[in-house]
Protein backbone atom coordinates (compact mmCIF):
# COMPACT_ATOMS: atom_id res chain seq x y z
CA UNK A 1 0.00 0.00 0.00
CA UNK A 2 1.00 3.32 -0.27
CA UNK A 3 1.93 6.36 2.37
CA UNK A 4 2.45 9.39 2.39
CA UNK A 5 5.47 10.24 4.49
CA UNK A 6 5.54 14.26 3.55
CA UNK A 7 3.62 16.52 1.50
CA UNK A 8 3.55 15.17 -2.07
CA UNK A 9 4.88 17.26 -4.44
CA UNK A 10 5.20 16.60 -8.26
CA UNK A 11 8.78 16.20 -9.28
CA UNK A 12 8.95 19.89 -10.73
CA UNK A 13 7.15 21.11 -7.66
CA UNK A 14 9.50 22.54 -4.84
CA UNK A 15 7.44 25.26 -2.99
CA UNK A 16 10.86 25.53 -0.36
CA UNK A 17 13.68 26.17 -2.48
CA UNK A 18 17.19 24.13 -1.96
CA UNK A 19 18.61 27.36 -2.10
CA UNK A 20 18.37 29.73 0.62
CA UNK A 21 19.57 33.54 0.67
CA UNK A 22 22.25 34.15 2.69
CA UNK A 23 21.64 36.68 4.96
CA UNK A 24 25.53 36.61 6.40
CA UNK A 25 25.85 40.56 4.69
CA UNK A 26 23.75 43.11 6.67
CA UNK A 27 22.73 46.01 3.51
CA UNK A 28 23.07 49.91 3.82
CA UNK A 29 19.83 50.33 2.70
CA UNK A 30 16.45 48.27 1.82
CA UNK A 31 16.86 45.52 -0.88
CA UNK A 32 14.18 45.67 -3.24
CA UNK A 33 12.43 41.74 -2.90
CA UNK A 34 9.34 40.91 -4.88
CA UNK A 35 8.36 37.36 -4.86
CA UNK A 36 5.48 35.43 -6.17
CA UNK A 37 3.94 31.88 -7.86
CA UNK A 38 5.10 30.29 -11.14
CA UNK A 39 5.16 26.31 -11.97
CA UNK A 40 3.93 25.38 -8.75
CA UNK A 41 7.13 26.61 -6.58
CA UNK A 42 7.82 30.46 -5.39
CA UNK A 43 10.08 32.79 -7.92
CA UNK A 44 12.22 35.74 -5.72
CA UNK A 45 13.71 38.57 -7.45
CA UNK A 46 15.89 40.52 -4.67
CA UNK A 47 17.04 44.17 -5.97
CA UNK A 48 19.98 46.32 -5.26
CA UNK A 49 19.35 50.45 -5.36
CA UNK A 50 15.86 50.02 -7.56
CA UNK A 51 13.65 52.74 -6.30
CA UNK A 52 10.42 50.93 -4.35
CA UNK A 53 8.41 53.00 -7.00
CA UNK A 54 8.98 50.63 -9.66
CA UNK A 55 7.92 47.32 -7.38
CA UNK A 56 4.14 47.42 -8.54
CA UNK A 57 5.33 47.64 -12.30
CA UNK A 58 8.01 44.98 -12.34
CA UNK A 59 5.76 42.66 -10.10
CA UNK A 60 3.54 42.88 -13.29
CA UNK A 61 6.04 42.55 -15.58
CA UNK A 62 7.80 39.78 -13.78
CA UNK A 63 4.10 37.57 -13.17
CA UNK A 64 3.44 37.93 -16.39
CA UNK A 65 6.55 36.49 -17.97
CA UNK A 66 6.90 34.04 -15.63
CA UNK A 67 2.87 33.03 -16.32
CA UNK A 68 3.76 32.95 -20.41
CA UNK A 69 6.63 30.12 -19.91
CA UNK A 70 4.38 28.14 -17.83
CA UNK A 71 2.03 27.91 -20.63
CA UNK A 72 5.03 26.78 -22.46
CA UNK A 73 6.26 24.29 -20.88
CA UNK A 74 4.09 22.63 -17.99
CA UNK A 75 2.72 19.63 -18.30
CA UNK A 76 0.14 20.43 -16.24
CA UNK A 77 -1.92 22.16 -17.99
CA UNK A 78 -3.57 20.67 -20.89
CA UNK A 79 -3.48 23.81 -23.40
CA UNK A 80 0.21 24.50 -22.91
CA UNK A 81 2.68 24.25 -25.69
CA UNK A 82 4.58 21.44 -24.39
CA UNK A 83 1.22 19.45 -23.50
CA UNK A 84 0.29 19.56 -27.36
CA UNK A 85 2.92 18.27 -28.74
CA UNK A 86 3.30 15.42 -26.11
CA UNK A 87 -0.55 14.37 -27.22
CA UNK A 88 0.17 14.68 -31.17
CA UNK A 89 0.72 11.44 -32.07
CA UNK A 90 2.75 11.97 -35.22
CA UNK A 91 5.87 12.31 -36.69
CA UNK A 92 5.78 15.59 -38.43
CA UNK A 93 7.72 18.34 -37.36
CA UNK A 94 5.81 20.44 -35.26
CA UNK A 95 6.66 24.48 -35.04
CA UNK A 96 7.88 25.95 -31.31
CA UNK A 97 8.61 28.55 -29.84
CA UNK A 98 12.52 29.81 -30.00
CA UNK A 99 12.67 29.25 -25.51
CA UNK A 100 11.63 26.04 -26.52
CA UNK A 101 13.33 24.94 -28.96
CA UNK A 102 16.46 26.23 -26.78
CA UNK A 103 15.73 24.55 -23.38
CA UNK A 104 15.57 20.83 -25.98
CA UNK A 105 18.74 21.23 -27.32
CA UNK A 106 20.39 21.95 -23.97
CA UNK A 107 18.35 18.90 -23.18
CA UNK A 108 19.76 16.86 -25.63
CA UNK A 109 23.11 18.32 -25.29
CA UNK A 110 23.49 17.26 -21.34
CA UNK A 111 21.15 14.48 -22.02
CA UNK A 112 24.24 12.55 -24.23
CA UNK A 113 27.06 14.07 -21.73
CA UNK A 114 25.17 12.29 -19.52
CA UNK A 115 25.08 9.00 -21.09
CA UNK A 116 21.24 9.36 -20.82
CA UNK A 117 20.73 10.14 -16.94
CA UNK A 118 19.48 13.63 -17.78
CA UNK A 119 16.77 12.19 -20.03
CA UNK A 120 13.87 14.60 -21.09
CA UNK A 121 11.51 11.97 -22.24
CA UNK A 122 11.08 9.74 -19.07
CA UNK A 123 7.85 11.70 -19.02
CA UNK A 124 5.74 7.42 -18.82
CA UNK A 125 8.48 6.38 -16.54
CA UNK A 126 7.76 10.05 -14.14
CA UNK A 127 3.87 9.32 -14.54
CA UNK A 128 4.24 5.64 -13.78
CA UNK A 129 5.63 5.92 -10.07
CA UNK A 130 3.62 8.97 -9.55
CA UNK A 131 5.24 12.16 -9.74
CA UNK A 132 3.53 13.70 -13.02
CA UNK A 133 -0.55 15.26 -13.38
CA UNK A 134 -1.25 11.39 -12.14
CA UNK A 135 -1.81 10.42 -8.83
CA UNK A 136 1.07 8.03 -7.10
CA UNK A 137 0.34 4.36 -7.30
CA UNK A 138 -0.87 1.95 -4.83
CA UNK A 139 1.16 -0.89 -5.43
CA UNK A 140 4.83 -0.98 -6.93
CA UNK A 141 4.48 -0.75 -10.91
CA UNK A 142 5.37 -4.32 -12.05
CA UNK A 143 8.26 -5.96 -14.22
CA UNK A 144 5.96 -5.50 -17.05
CA UNK A 145 4.59 -2.06 -16.70
CA UNK A 146 8.31 -0.43 -16.55
CA UNK A 147 9.21 -1.93 -19.60
CA UNK A 148 6.08 -0.39 -21.30
CA UNK A 149 6.81 3.07 -19.83
CA UNK A 150 10.86 2.34 -20.94
CA UNK A 151 9.53 1.39 -24.48
CA UNK A 152 7.76 4.64 -24.69
CA UNK A 153 11.18 7.09 -23.93
CA UNK A 154 14.06 7.77 -25.80
CA UNK A 155 16.53 10.93 -25.97
CA UNK A 156 17.25 8.97 -29.73
CA UNK A 157 13.68 9.64 -30.75
CA UNK A 158 13.32 13.29 -30.41
CA UNK A 159 15.61 16.09 -32.36
CA UNK A 160 14.86 20.04 -32.71
CA UNK A 161 15.35 21.35 -36.00
CA UNK A 162 16.32 25.02 -36.85
CA UNK A 163 15.72 26.95 -39.65
CA UNK A 164 15.26 30.47 -41.16
CA UNK A 165 11.48 30.64 -40.87
CA UNK A 166 11.75 29.37 -37.57
CA UNK A 167 11.99 26.19 -34.98
CA UNK A 168 10.37 22.57 -35.11
CA UNK A 169 10.72 19.82 -32.62
CA UNK A 170 10.12 16.16 -34.51
CA UNK A 171 9.29 12.71 -32.54
CA UNK A 172 10.06 9.60 -34.42
CA UNK A 173 7.89 7.76 -31.99
CA UNK A 174 4.57 9.06 -31.48
CA UNK A 175 3.60 8.31 -28.22
CA UNK A 176 6.78 10.15 -26.91
CA UNK A 177 6.04 12.36 -23.72
CA UNK A 178 8.26 15.44 -23.26
CA UNK A 179 8.83 16.45 -19.65
CA UNK A 180 10.82 19.97 -18.92
CA UNK A 181 10.52 20.05 -15.32
CA UNK A 182 14.02 19.11 -14.73
CA UNK A 183 15.27 22.40 -16.34
CA UNK A 184 12.20 24.90 -16.31
CA UNK A 185 12.71 25.98 -13.15
CA UNK A 186 16.60 27.13 -14.54
CA UNK A 187 15.33 28.39 -18.01
CA UNK A 188 12.85 30.56 -16.47
CA UNK A 189 15.55 32.02 -13.80
CA UNK A 190 17.88 33.19 -17.24
CA UNK A 191 13.91 34.69 -18.08
CA UNK A 192 13.81 36.37 -15.48
CA UNK A 193 17.68 38.12 -15.71
CA UNK A 194 17.44 38.95 -19.06
CA UNK A 195 14.26 41.03 -17.84
CA UNK A 196 15.67 42.65 -15.50
CA UNK A 197 18.73 43.55 -17.85
CA UNK A 198 16.03 44.94 -20.41
CA UNK A 199 14.59 46.93 -17.56
CA UNK A 200 18.26 48.84 -17.20
CA UNK A 201 18.83 46.65 -13.89
CA UNK A 202 22.22 45.85 -13.10
CA UNK A 203 22.17 44.83 -9.37
CA UNK A 204 19.84 41.63 -8.82
CA UNK A 205 19.62 37.92 -7.16
CA UNK A 206 16.62 35.89 -8.86
CA UNK A 207 15.11 32.42 -8.30
CA UNK A 208 12.60 30.23 -9.35
CA UNK A 209 12.38 27.45 -7.08
CA UNK A 210 15.98 26.00 -6.74
CA UNK A 211 17.55 27.54 -9.59
CA UNK A 212 19.59 30.98 -9.07
CA UNK A 213 21.09 33.44 -10.82
CA UNK A 214 23.12 36.79 -10.03
CA UNK A 215 24.30 40.22 -11.18
CA UNK A 216 26.24 42.90 -10.02
CA UNK A 217 26.69 43.57 -6.19
CA UNK A 218 24.00 44.09 -3.55
CA UNK A 219 22.85 47.19 -1.54
CA UNK A 220 26.33 46.23 0.62
CA UNK A 221 28.49 46.73 -2.47
CA UNK A 222 29.46 43.29 -1.83
CA UNK A 223 28.80 40.00 -4.10
CA UNK A 224 25.54 38.11 -3.64
CA UNK A 225 25.47 34.93 -1.86
CA UNK A 226 23.75 32.01 -1.31
CA UNK A 227 24.00 29.13 1.16
CA UNK A 228 23.46 25.07 -0.31
CA UNK A 229 20.79 23.80 2.40
CA UNK A 230 21.80 20.68 4.41
CA UNK A 231 20.00 17.56 3.24
CA UNK A 232 17.53 17.39 5.94
CA UNK A 233 13.80 18.85 6.56
CA UNK A 234 14.76 21.97 8.22
CA UNK A 235 14.77 24.96 6.63
CA UNK A 236 17.47 26.70 7.61
CA UNK A 237 20.26 24.35 8.05
CA UNK A 238 23.43 25.70 5.76
CA UNK A 239 25.67 23.50 4.29
CA UNK A 240 27.76 25.73 2.62
CA UNK A 241 27.58 29.15 1.17
CA UNK A 242 28.71 30.36 -2.08
CA UNK A 243 29.49 33.67 -3.67
CA UNK A 244 27.76 33.03 -7.08
CA UNK A 245 30.23 35.40 -9.16
CA UNK A 246 27.54 36.09 -11.39
CA UNK A 247 26.71 32.38 -12.32
CA UNK A 248 23.75 30.37 -12.13
CA UNK A 249 23.12 27.85 -9.63
CA UNK A 250 20.68 24.68 -8.99
CA UNK A 251 20.47 22.08 -6.55
CA UNK A 252 18.98 18.76 -7.06
CA UNK A 253 17.97 16.73 -4.11
CA UNK A 254 16.32 13.49 -3.38
CA UNK A 255 15.75 14.63 0.56
CA UNK A 256 12.26 16.41 -0.32
CA UNK A 257 10.01 14.91 -2.35
CA UNK A 258 9.21 11.59 -1.89
CA UNK A 259 6.94 9.35 -0.88
CA UNK A 260 6.61 5.81 0.43
CA UNK A 261 5.12 2.94 -1.13
CA UNK A 262 4.97 -0.96 0.18
CA UNK A 263 7.42 -0.19 3.21
CA UNK A 264 9.94 2.07 1.02
CA UNK A 265 10.76 5.21 0.74
CA UNK A 266 10.37 6.40 -3.50
CA UNK A 267 12.76 9.30 -4.77
CA UNK A 268 11.22 11.36 -7.15
CA UNK A 269 14.21 11.26 -9.30
CA UNK A 270 14.06 8.27 -11.53
CA UNK A 271 16.90 6.04 -13.35
CA UNK A 272 16.35 6.57 -17.05
CA UNK A 273 17.81 3.16 -17.80
CA UNK A 274 16.38 0.65 -14.75
CA UNK A 275 12.95 2.95 -14.85
CA UNK A 276 13.26 2.89 -11.25
CA UNK A 277 13.22 5.41 -9.00
CA UNK A 278 17.28 6.26 -7.75
CA UNK A 279 18.32 3.91 -4.56
CA UNK A 280 21.95 5.23 -4.30
CA UNK A 281 23.61 7.65 -1.10
CA UNK A 282 23.77 10.32 -3.07
CA UNK A 283 21.32 12.93 -1.66
CA UNK A 284 22.15 16.67 -3.24
CA UNK A 285 23.99 17.63 -5.95
CA UNK A 286 24.50 21.12 -6.76
CA UNK A 287 26.11 23.13 -9.58
CA UNK A 288 27.09 26.12 -11.03
CA UNK A 289 27.05 27.15 -14.29
CA UNK A 290 27.08 30.50 -16.36
CA UNK A 291 22.95 30.08 -16.69
CA UNK A 292 21.17 28.67 -14.45
CA UNK A 293 19.37 26.66 -17.05
CA UNK A 294 22.67 24.49 -17.75
CA UNK A 295 23.31 24.49 -13.64
CA UNK A 296 19.52 23.09 -13.78
CA UNK A 297 20.55 20.38 -16.65
CA UNK A 298 23.65 19.40 -15.03
CA UNK A 299 22.07 18.54 -11.77
CA UNK A 300 19.72 15.95 -12.07
CA UNK A 301 22.03 14.18 -14.55
CA UNK A 302 24.31 13.85 -11.76
CA UNK A 303 21.92 12.80 -9.45
CA UNK A 304 20.89 9.91 -11.63
CA UNK A 305 24.37 8.90 -11.67
CA UNK A 306 25.15 8.26 -8.08
CA UNK A 307 28.31 9.71 -6.08
CA UNK A 308 30.64 7.94 -7.99
CA UNK A 309 29.30 8.30 -11.31
CA UNK A 310 28.75 12.13 -10.47
CA UNK A 311 32.50 12.99 -9.12
CA UNK A 312 34.54 11.12 -12.48
CA UNK A 313 32.16 13.30 -14.80
CA UNK A 314 32.54 16.37 -12.69
CA UNK A 315 36.27 16.54 -12.98
CA UNK A 316 35.79 14.71 -16.93
CA UNK A 317 33.69 17.90 -18.25
CA UNK A 318 35.19 20.85 -15.45
CA UNK A 319 32.00 21.25 -14.08
CA UNK A 320 31.76 23.14 -10.55
CA UNK A 321 30.37 20.74 -8.66
CA UNK A 322 28.78 20.05 -4.91
CA UNK A 323 27.71 16.33 -4.04
CA UNK A 324 26.26 15.61 -0.76
CA UNK A 325 26.39 11.73 0.36
CA UNK A 326 24.90 9.81 3.03
CA UNK A 327 26.92 7.35 4.39
CA UNK A 328 25.47 5.41 7.47
CA UNK A 329 24.35 7.84 9.84
CA UNK A 330 26.32 10.90 8.31
CA UNK A 331 26.17 13.17 5.02
CA UNK A 332 29.86 13.66 3.42
CA UNK A 333 30.39 16.06 1.03
CA UNK A 334 32.44 16.53 -2.28
CA UNK A 335 33.43 19.44 -4.14
CA UNK A 336 35.01 19.81 -7.86
CA UNK A 337 38.10 22.10 -8.29
CA UNK A 338 36.19 24.60 -9.98
CA UNK A 339 33.17 24.37 -7.18
CA UNK A 340 36.04 25.83 -4.85
CA UNK A 341 36.52 29.02 -6.35
CA UNK A 342 33.00 29.86 -5.72
CA UNK A 343 33.01 28.76 -1.75
CA UNK A 344 33.09 31.24 0.74
CA UNK A 345 35.06 30.03 3.86
CA UNK A 346 33.44 30.11 7.03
Amino acid sequence: MRKISQLFRPAFILLTSAMLLSGCDKPAAPTLVLEGKTMGTLWRVSLANVDASRKSQLQQRIQQLLDGDDETLSTWKADSALSRFNRYQGIEPQPVSAGMADIVTEALRIGAKTSGAMDITVGPLVNLWGFGPTKPPMHTPSAAQIAAAKAQTGLQHLRVIQGVAGQWLQKDLPGLYVDLSTLGEGYATDHLARLMEQEGIDNYLVSVGGAVLSRGKNVGDRPWRVAIQKPTDRENAVQARVDLQGHGISTAGSYRNYYELDGKRISHVIDPVSGRPIEHKLVSATVIATTALEADGWDTGLMVLGTEKAKALAIKEKLAVYLISKQGDRFVSWMSPQFAAFLIQQ
